[in-house]
């Protein structure tokens, strides 16, 4: 698809920072990062959403053994990544190309914990406030 961006970039016709790529994928960092380590995960060939992935087609495995790959790679397969894929508008997909997200480099357990207690703390400043003016 000469629209697509990412069918742009496995062609050559974009440029990309590639980090991995074999005769079924290419992998890049993100052009808008959201973490430190940010890699896309994109088939070669077309394909706009997860739900158009054919039945028995064996390419989710593959990108996902590539996503150990690159999380070695980039020494957080111990440590810890998100491995991830936003499908359709409602599921957060941007770009109608099928592609996963390795994602790393914060610490994304604590700063869930924090920003629950911050939450939490703020529920309960709200909850108190409305309770003193009854």
């Amino acid at each position: 698809m000469s629209d697509c961006v990412f069918c742009n970039i496995v062609s050559g016709k974009i440029p990309a920072k590639i980090v991995y790529e074999d005769e079924h994928v290419m992998a890049f960092h993100d052009a808008n990062p959201a973490s430190p380590i940010h890699i896309l995960i994109v088939p070669k060939r077309h394909i706009p959403t997860l739900n158009d992935v054919p039945e028995g087609d064996t390419l989710l495995s593959h990108i996902g053994k590539v996503a150990k790959i690159i999380a070695t790679k980039f020494g957080v397969a111990d440590s810890g990544y998100r491995f991830f894929i936003n499908v359709n508008k409602g599921g957060g997909q941007v770009i109608f190309h099928l592609h996963a997200h390795v994602v790393s480099g914060r610490d994304l357990g604590s700063q869930f914990i924090k920003l629950a207690i911050i939450l939490a703390t703020g529920w309960r400043k709200l909850v108190r406030k409305f309770n003193k003016k009854d």
